[in-house]
């Protein structure tokens, strides 16, 4: 198997993992701490909008390459096995109906509120300091 091959077959299960997770998050039998984790991922994961954008040169990529199929990964993990193979097939067969992944306005929303929140707290460290 070639190495893009490869890659593409894991950013295909990483897509797949973040809608098992969209699933899990509303399955009763999903935990607490995984549901509560797995909706914060999933709600930037299917958010129009990146927390570092794409733009900044390097930095825009991490949470796209590294961060988020981090976070995927023990979102996942901490799923009991018959939720995870559950939630998988529902996922499958989502996104072989649909073929693509559901959007989150509320990851938007998240996200320009932590953007928000980044902003208002840098200015009032600038008018703290230049006191």
């Amino acid at each position: 198997m070639r190495l893009t091959d490869a890659l593409k077959q894991w950013a295909r299960r990483v897509k797949r993992d973040g809608v098992t997770l969209w699933f899990a998050a509303r399955n009763a039998r999903t935990p607490w701490y995984a549901k509560a984790l797995g909706a914060v991922v999933v709600a930037y994961a299917l958010s129009p909008i990146d927390l570092i954008p794409d733009f900044i040169p390097v930095l825009g990529y991490v949470d796209d390459v590294l961060l988020l199929p981090g976070l995927i990964w023990l979102a996942i993990r901490l799923l009991p096995e018959d939720v995870r193979s559950e939630c998988r097939a529902q996922a499958d067969a989502w996104m072989l109906a649909k073929g693509s992944k559901p959007r989150s306005r509320i990851g938007a929303v998240l996200v320009v509120a932590l953007w928000l929140a980044a902003g208002v707290a840098t200015g009032f460290w600038l008018a703290r300091s230049a006191s």
